[in-house]
């Protein structure tokens, strides 16, 4: 925009604009018309002086005073921010201000606020103004309030959220009704029949098949909702396909041949292993489901770079292992592939899928760092990537002492008193099924259901000289004081007690402790003999890190 030569005589309103260096009466009447133009126009329009100090505005129309709520004094010879408020994005601004420093135009939507204080969204053009010589003059701006247009959209948003948790409560509902079903019915016919052995055992393991499905239905929707606990490590993927190649290829079946393209030697990625064997599975076996008439399915591993694009997949350039699971089946229209990750949603008959194969394997590739995506046309197969960044491994720490993995179970030493221990969980049903648990092999346990009511039984035991020996304790207790608050006022009072905490639910769960080795993870739902086995390991890890302690306090039960 060329002003011509124009300089503001009086008030800095257009309607006092007079000329200074136009020569031609008919540029001088095409100049008057323009500014009465903008002066009466309906959209919000000022102008600013980037020669004067802090860039003031010195020209505002009517339509932005009306925009804005302030008088012309109020506005005149301020910088634009006094329109900036609490609820402005600073990245927002720092961009505006980056457009003024380098002289460029800008196109941007900001939450401005009124002189009355009610916010608006701000839909601003701004760009430079040049005179004959090419030296910026003015700032130009235009505004436009879009926020009854923003609004809607953030309804919209509403509104998808809403029937995207209607969908997932409905198909959750769906599935657990069934297993409950299964569950109670099963038991009933337990009651009924629990002098007949063969019909006992037959409803006992249909009791137990049940809550084993609800558990990998509950591991599935933590993982979608990336809140699933992870116990990541280096893992090779090439490897890893290597070890269950016999189990994808019994579930391609005959139709569908099965083809590995493995990089050898592949830097590792740290992922939790088996929950990537999972994912892996579904995506195979929605690769078979998908190729009725047979074809290859083939999956294929390899390091790969990505260069600065990499931020168009949202992830950093860097280095990445590619896992990829390429189909010839029926493909998927681009309506569906946008919806393929979406939990209960299947293109599946009825009661042939859950639809949470993809939705798991989504959230688990994001919740390692990494990033799914799907690529499908009809008729030409589908292509599923799984990107993961590549892991540097630290040097492994050695333990002569063994660790869970290598220990074995011993009985209880006689001659001494068996070990003290802390059960901790709101819930009486799981505390009084791990203190049973533990006190068949030969513990003493002492059950809180509250991490105050812990604390105080804590202190009431170190009193008495018979000091608990292990805390094992629930994360998620109702309160403030939650089972890792629990945990570092446990230290605080003797950092030797060794910690193992459960939890079935990971929000984003940080443990930051200056002796790890003393507290460890036990995800739920879990078996006994592995509540026996980590509770042993962490006793033994208590007696190595506090040996001030008599080691007959610390004996091994057997599981």
């Amino acid at each position: 925009m060329d002003t011509g030569g124009l300089e503001p005589l009086g008030r800095p309103g257009l309607h006092h604009w007079r000329q200074s260096t136009i020569t031609d009466p008919s540029l001088d009447e095409r100049g008057n018309i323009f500014f009465a133009a903008v002066e009466m126009t309906r959209m919000p329009m000022i102008l600013a002086d980037p020669r004067q100090d802090d860039t003031p505005i010195v020209f505002a129309n009517n339509a932005f005073l009306d925009l804005t709520g302030y008088e012309e004094s109020e506005v005149l010879g301020r910088n634009c921010r006094f329109l900036q408020g609490s609820g402005t994005d600073p990245e927002h601004v720092a961009k505006l201000r980056e457009a003024v420093h380098e002289r460029k135009p800008i196109a941007i939507e900001i939450l401005n606020y009124r002189r009355d204080g009610t916010p608006f969204w701000n839909a601003v053009f701004m760009g430079p103004v040049h005179d004959p010589a090419g030296e910026v003059i003015y700032f130009f701006a235009s505004q436009l309030d879009v926020t009854q247009r923003r609004e809607a959209e953030q309804q919209f948003r509403q509104a998808q959220k809403m029937e995207a948790i209607g969908q997932l409560t409905a198909g959750l509902a769906h599935d657990f009704n069934n297993l409950l079903h299964v569950i109670t019915g099963s038991l009933e016919r337990l009651a009924a029949k629990r002098h007949d052995d063969r019909a006992f055992e037959r409803y006992m393991a249909a009791a137990t098949a049940a809550a084993e499905r609800g558990a990998k239905l509950t591991h599935q929707l933590l993982a979608f909702a990336r809140r699933g606990r992870l116990e990541p490590k280096g893992t090779d993927l090439s490897e890893l396909v290597n070890s269950i190649a016999e189990l994808l290829e019994t579930s391609v079946g005959d139709k569908a041949t099965l083809h590995l393209n493995l990089q050898r030697r592949l830097p590792l990625v740290k992922v939790d292993a088996t929950h990537l064997e999972m994912a892996l599975l579904n995506v195979v076996v929605n690769a078979r489901d998908a190729s009725p008439v047979g074809g290859a399915i083939t999956i294929t591993t390899r390091e790969i770079h990505l260069n600065g694009n990499a931020a168009a997949r949202h992830l950093k350039p860097g280095h990445y292992v590619l896992l990829c699971i390429t189909d010839e089946g029926t493909g998927m229209a681009s309506h569906i592939a946008a919806r393929a990750t979406e939990p209960f949603f299947t293109t599946k008959a009825r009661g042939e899928g859950t639809g949470l194969g993809l939705a798991m394997a989504h959230g688990f590739v994001q919740q390692s760092g990494g990033r799914l995506e799907i690529e499908s046309a009809v008729g030409r197969g589908t292509t599923i990537r799984m990107l993961f960044p590549r892991y540097e491994p630290e040097a492994e720490r050695t333990d002569q002492g063994g660790d869970a993995t290598g220990y074995q179970a011993r009985p209880l030493d006689a001659s001494t008193a068996p070990p003290l221990i802390l059960v901790v969980d709101d819930s009486r049903e799981a505390a009084a099924m791990a203190g049973e648990a533990l006190q068949e092999v030969g513990y003493r346990v002492v059950i809180a259901h509250s991490a105050e009511e812990a604390l105080r039984r804590f202190d009431e035991a170190a009193a008495s000289g018979d000091a608990f020996r292990l805390v094992f304790s629930d994360v998620i207790m109702p309160g403030g004081t939650n089972g890792i608050v629990l945990a570092e006022q446990v230290r605080s009072r003797d950092p030797g007690v060794p910690i193992l905490l459960t939890t079935g639910y990971n929000d984003e769960m940080a443990i930051d402790t200056p002796q790890p080795q003393a507290m460890d993870v036990l995800g739920k739902p879990y078996r006994r003999s592995e509540l026996i086995d980590r509770v042993q390991a962490a006793l033994r890890r208590g007696a190595r890190t506090g040996p001030e302690r008599q080691k007959s306090d610390f004996g091994h039960a057997k599981a």
